[in-house]
């Protein structure tokens, strides 16, 4: 593997008057700089020109004397200041020298030793070195070994682009892999695709850039203390949503940093050019709001395709050939080459990592560039539906996601019946909607069309968990794993049926198991920390939930941290918890549920009992729409009822808590919440017997003594009796707070 070109910088050394064999005398050599994986470098003085310089020497022939021979014909094209200029090659037949300019200053990896810089420090040199790697890429040519070492720092601020060694010039046209024995750079900053075994790209050098920002911000480049093929196995499986930042660090500077270095390229950034609008982005007034995704290409108006056209004669006639070069790379987002099948497999897996930031937007972008080329594709409407049903189930839950996406599987069943994803998506909009039998057929007919359907399994194993089916889900999902034994989702389901069921041991270890198959899902961290919350392992799971926000933020983890603080009886800080929950950029502020979770803790808190009972109504009014699609789901009908009775609304309570009660009288949660009603409406008979009885079922006592209006109740006889008898537990289904 060749190294990379050590330190210009001047040497301390005093001049010696050497001379290295097969240079010209008039180069006095004043010391070495350091020592490359097959030559030296070398400070010097020019004596005919009268300037100091640095001289790069072979150890020997061979390949490596027409490697050092591209190199510098590489570095004396390239026209940026940032780039080091090349003044001569020296060759006597023997020893090889590129002779160039002497670049006074540090390192980057020297300024790194010493800690993370200043942000406004990080962010102008990575601009400055987007730049210049823009105008090389525009030129035709990769980097291919970015990193600090190759990085200089002058003592003006200005940051110079060292060592093109490795530099090659891209090939449209290239579709072969690389084999191991060609792969040339350093590990800790080459992009997964190269030690695959692709072809040097462009978007080599961003995730390089993108790394080294990184290192800038946090003083240590990932998985520091690994080398060699543990390094190799760690940058190739991890992703850098998973990676920890600064807890100052803006969500933008984040989600930048994510881009760049995402481990799919259709995921990364595509060019220097969409990194610098993104940096751009960050002098931007409002910090909150993360990076905007790079814009789907556009057609080519007709005077510029006629350009193109004129462009591209000079190429393929050759002559002049150099100067359409740095039009076509500005042209490149139109002449991209396209291609529905790997647009559509692109945009299904990330609709299969809808819990990460940015994913459904780039699930989108890949389905939108299908239906502006093919109106008519079942495929790409069905996938703009699963897209818009996966929106209306996340973070940014709204009404008008789960509208869309039924409009879009409409279409995409009036395209093609026989198609599995029009049946996978009607699926999920029939589920969300509710209409969970006719889900649970339309996944069927998806199976019997494609077996192998990734998306039809885990739809139905989802919804026979919701229809409280759970033998029959944990026999699909127990297949489904053995199907998919990669994906995470399946672990997660079945841990769910699991802690459904109360088996709160078992669910822990799929958990678990599904944070071991992909580290950066936060779901998992959520769902293993309301495992052992229900374990009474309060500490353990205070830690797991900070594992998880170190991640990312999410309204699942600060509603698990709310619920954290709230029993440790940290009302004010649960309230701030739960606030960022429901906030518009930390949250979901159309989950009801979450509005009821900080409605619960303001109770708590003197003075803001008007704020809670607002919080209620506002988680009412959410609430309503879900329950008029499935009046029959007794988690929304034990909720509104529960949520009636918090605003004062006793007819709707007496409506809502008796059918929820016959809809599931072997819920602990249910019984819990009827229990909390009864005792907010002044019925303390029919209160002291549904909280016995959710207790009797399994609720943990803990939660109930942790809420504030049980507080008479908790004195009852009837209560304190049924406490002392510790009648055994029965199965309780799901809750959170």
């Amino acid at each position: 593997m060749t190294a990379s070109t050590p330190i210009f910088e001047p040497s301390t050394l005093a001049a010696s008057g050497a001379t290295v064999p097969g240079l010209p005398g008039h180069y006095q050599v004043r010391g070495a700089l350091g020592e490359g994986g097959f030559g030296q470098v070398y400070e010097a003085w020019d004596d005919k020109l009268r300037r100091p310089v640095a001289i790069k020497c072979i150890k020997h022939g061979g390949g490596a004397g027409a490697d050092l021979t591209r190199e510098a014909r590489a570095g004396a094209s390239l026209r940026h200041a940032a780039f080091v200029k090349v003044h001569a090659i020296e060759d006597d037949g023997d020893t090889q020298s590129i002779v160039m300019e002497l670049v006074p200053g540090r390192t980057l990896k020297q300024v790194i030793a010493a800690g993370p810089v200043a942000r406004a420090d990080a962010l102008d040199w990575t601009r400055q070195i987007a730049e210049a790697m823009r105008d090389a890429h525009a030129s035709g040519l990769v980097h291919g070994d970015l990193k600090p070492s190759n990085l200089m720092l002058e003592p003006g601020g200005a940051i110079r682009v060292l060592d093109f060694g490795l530099a090659h010039s891209v090939d449209v046209l290239a579709t072969a892999t690389v084999s191991s024995s060609a792969l040339q750079g350093t590990i800790a900053y080459m992009a997964p695709e190269r030690m695959m075994g692709a072809p040097l790209a462009a978007q080599a050098d961003v995730y390089a850039l993108g790394l080294i920002l990184y290192e800038l911000v946090t003083g240590a480049r990932p998985f520091a203390a690994l080398d060699g093929l543990a390094l190799a196995a760690a940058q190739m499986q991890a992703s850098s949503d998973g990676w920890h930042y600064p807890l100052d660090a803006s969500p933008r500077l984040v989600a930048l940093i994510r881009a760049m270095t995402a481990r799919q390229p259709a995921q990364r950034l595509a060019s220097m050019d969409e990194v610098l609008a993104q940096l751009a982005q960050l002098d931007a007034p409002a910090e909150s709001v993360p990076p905007q995704a790079p814009a789907p290409r556009t057609p080519l108006p007709a005077r510029s395709r006629k350009l193109l056209a004129g462009a591209l004669a000079v190429a393929v006639l050759g002559a002049g050939g150099w100067i359409a070069a740095p039009h076509l790379a500005a042209l490149d987002r139109y002449v991209a080459p396209f291609s529905e099948s790997a647009e559509l497999r692109q945009g299904l897996e990330a609709v299969k990592l809808f819990d990460r930031p940015g994913s459904l937007d780039k699930a989108e972008r890949h389905f939108r560039r299908i239906l502006e080329r093919a109106p008519d594709s079942a495929s790409a409407a069905a996938g703009m539906a699963m897209m818009y049903a996966m929106r209306y189930q996340t973070d940014k839950s709204d009404e008008t996601w789960l509208k869309r996406a039924d409009a879009s599987a409409q279409r995409a069943g009036q395209l093609n019946e026989q198609l599995a994803l029009s049946h996978v998506a009607r699926a999920m909009v029939l589920d969300m909607q509710g209409k969970r039998d006719d889900a649970l057929l339309a996944h069927a007919e998806a199976l019997r069309l494609d077996p192998g359907n990734f998306f039809a399994w885990y739809g139905q194993g989802a919804t026979l968990r919701r229809m409280h089916r759970y033998q029959e889900a944990r026999t699909h999902l127990t297949a489904a794993i053995a199907r998919f034994p990669q994906e995470r989702v399946f672990t997660d389901e079945l841990g769910s049926v699991e802690y459904e069921q109360a088996n709160y041991a078992e669910a822990e270890r799929l958990f678990r198991r599904s944070i071991a198959l992909q580290p950066d899902a936060v779901i998992a961290y959520a769902n293993l920390n309301a495992a052992l919350l229900r374990q009474n392992r309060d500490d353990e799971a205070l830690r797991v939930l900070q594992q998880g926000l170190q991640i990312r933020p999410s309204a699942k983890l600060y509603t698990n941290l709310g619920n954290a603080l709230f029993l440790r009886q940290d009302y004010v800080g649960a309230a701030a918890a739960f606030e960022n929950a429901v906030s518009p950029t930390r949250g979901a502020p159309a989950e009801y549920q979450l509005w009821a979770n900080l409605a619960d803790t303001l109770n708590w808190i003197p003075g803001r009992e008007a704020q809670a009972r607002a919080a209620y109504q506002k988680a009412r009014e959410l609430l309503a729409p879900r329950l008029a699609r499935a009046p029959d789901d007794v988690l929304l009908v034990s909720r509104m009822g529960l949520y009636a009775a918090r605003t004062g609304d006793a007819t709707d309570a007496a409506v809502l808590l008796p059918r929820a009660l016959a809809l599931a009288p072997g819920s602990a949660d249910v019984q819990f919440r009827t229990g909390l009603a009864h005792e907010l409406l002044g019925q303390r008979d029919a209160a002291v017997a549904a909280i016995n009885n959710a207790r009797r079922l399994g609720y943990p006592v803990k939660f109930i003594d942790a809420e504030p209006d049980l507080v008479a109740l908790r004195r009852d006889e009837r209560y304190v009796r049924a406490s002392a008898a510790g009648t055994p537990r029965a199965a309780p289904a799901r809750s959170t707070k």
